[in-house]
């Protein structure tokens, strides 16, 4: 399956607007944001995962590496147990069994980590000492940085305004609540959009806003044959 796969163009939906289908495994269901998958076990993809209370997924290895970020309720593993705000990445190699006892939701990303990543985090992005305040930007905290991608969660408050802004190699966001425009549309809570690496962007915040952003990843992109 192919969906948003062409990392030259710019792509955007809203989950809202999409329709839930069944995963493998009983009580997952997923909405696809991309996909190309059409080469396995090569599986790039960008999905929306819930779990139902009580389900779980087989045990695993992510070939590629798996990133996440837990939208409501609490994901576990074997590891640990991940609240609604953790943000976890799993190098390639790395393998769990997820479940989840009171049912939850996450943004997951697979296949999409660079061979050279070697990290394995999970970071509370409820913990505010983790984040910087400016009342120009809103607030930043960090998440990952590398030269060749750099991932932050960002809290933009309303009326703000950033013009001209450049991602020459790429921007993606998923906003998690509030709205931010562009001079091309409005992202609500639940939006992903993509822009290709060349990029150019004027951003007015509507309402506070939290977005989980990622930048300098789309120039090269990971590609796993």
């Amino acid at each position: 399956m192919k969906l948003n796969a062409d990392l030259s163009l710019r792509a955007s939906l809203n989950i809202n607007q999409l329709e839930w289908e069944s995963s493998p495994s009983v009580g997952v269901q997923r909405l696809r944001l991309e996909a190309d998958d059409d080469s396995p076990p090569v599986e790039r993809v960008t999905t929306i995962v819930r779990f139902a209370p009580k389900s779980s997924f087989a045990g695993h290895v992510h070939p590629g590496g798996e990133e996440f970020l837990v939208l409501e309720g609490t994901f576990s593993d074997q590891h640990a147990n991940y609240p609604k705000g953790y943000y976890v990445r799993n190098p390639k190699g790395t393998g769990h069994a997820p479940h989840s006892d009171e049912g939850c939701t996450i943004i997951v990303k697979l296949w999409q980590m660079h061979p050279d990543d070697k990290q394995q985090l999970a970071i509370n992005t409820n913990d505010e000492s983790l984040w910087a305040s400016n009342s120009e930007t809103g607030d930043v905290l960090s998440l990952f940085n590398a030269d060749y991608e750099t991932v932050e969660m960002l809290r933009w408050y309303k009326n703000m305004q950033f013009n001209n802004l450049n991602f020459d190699a790429g921007v993606e966001y998923f906003v998690i609540n509030g709205s931010f425009s562009d001079d091309t549309d409005t992202y609500t809570e639940g939006s992903w959009l993509r822009l290709p690496g060349g990029s150019k962007q004027n951003i007015q915040i509507n309402e506070d806003c939290l977005v989980l952003r990622k930048t300098n990843h789309l120039l090269e992109p990971v590609i796993y044959e």
